[in-house]
């Protein structure tokens, strides 16, 4: 858990609840018969590509709709309207492809999308209160020097950033992050983890991965594979799925028992499967167990 501490449900975090969701795309079954309730904390959906990961939090974020089954955002049901409307105000949503205007100043950008969301709205000085909110977020991610840069001469990293400081305007009770840790390094990858720690008490927070490492730090996983959740429970209780099969041995593996394995950086083979007569067994990591359940 982020933080080492457990997640504080708060009041503010939005309920979400989604029940039986199916959607195609075109021949594709792209999600099919999902559950998922949640309120708080920080939950990472956790696939390899094109497991159904952005198309279920572009639904939850109401740019499609389901096909089949329901989702509800605090009981509001984005197939009418006034409660799409609702929802896409309780929302920040950071895309796979933001579309920043690259002439723009990333000031401008964040600002822009300030102005659409009303931040400030209802108070005594909003245009003084809404660029102080986003001068604030660009120091909280890191490029508040950068306010005067055009995005188009930014690195991809520094444009990831650009955009999660647009989906955290207005403290948002409901975060949606595709895969919000592509571009960043070490650095900025545990910056996003801190962003999230904070984040996580007030806000209920939902973020799409590949990376193993980025999921072990959250609060609770959900593994899909072509559509489906196959998984949902901690970090600890995915890697203990690899509990008893996980080991290292010298010589690379030539028998069926190894389902998957790979050379460390000593020569040896970390293995999963059954592990052979005498093998000693090692402690299983999230990454085991993931890549034991893709393969079982």
């Amino acid at each position: 858990m982020i933080g080492g501490t457990a997640p504080t449900r708060s009041e503010a975090s939005a309920q979400v609840l989604v029940f039986g969701a199916g959607r195609r795309l075109g021949s594709t079954e792209a999600m099919v018969d999902v559950d998922l309730s949640a309120q708080g904390g920080v939950i990472t959906i956790l696939g390899p590509n094109g497991a159904g990961k952005s198309t279920l939090l572009r639904c939850l974020a109401t740019v499609w709709l389901p096909d089949s089954g329901s989702v509800l955002i605090d009981g509001l049901d984005p197939r009418h309207e006034s409660d799409r409307l609702e929802i896409r105000r309780r929302l920040g949503y950071l895309p796979q492809d933001s579309g920043l205007a690259e002439s723009a100043t990333v000031f401008d950008v964040v600002d822009y999308l300030a102005v659409m969301k009303s931040v400030g709205r209802n108070t005594r000085h909003p245009e003084r209160l809404r660029r102080l909110e986003v001068m604030e977020l660009l120091d909280l991610v890191g490029l508040a020097e950068q306010a005067a840069e055009k995005v188009g001469s930014l690195s991809r990293g520094m444009r990831q950033r650009v955009a999660l400081a647009q989906a955290l305007l207005g403290r948002p009770t409901l975060l949606l992050l595709d895969e919000p840790a592509s571009g960043l390094d070490p650095e900025e990858r545990a910056r996003l983890r801190s962003i999230l720690g904070e984040r996580r008490r007030h806000a209920t927070i939902i973020q799409s991965t590949h990376l193993t490492d980025q999921a072990a730090y959250t609060d609770r996983i959900l593994v899909m594979a072509e559509g489906r959740i196959r998984f949902d429970g901690s970090p600890a209780r995915l890697a203990g799925l690899a509990d008893g099969t996980t080991w290292i041995q010298p010589t690379r593996p030539v028998d069926g028992s190894t389902r998957t394995f790979w050379e460390t950086s000593d020569g040896h083979y970390r293995c999963l499967g059954t592990p052979p007569a005498g093998a000693e067994t090692v402690q299983p990591t999230v990454e085991d167990g993931y890549l034991l359940l893709l393969n079982s």
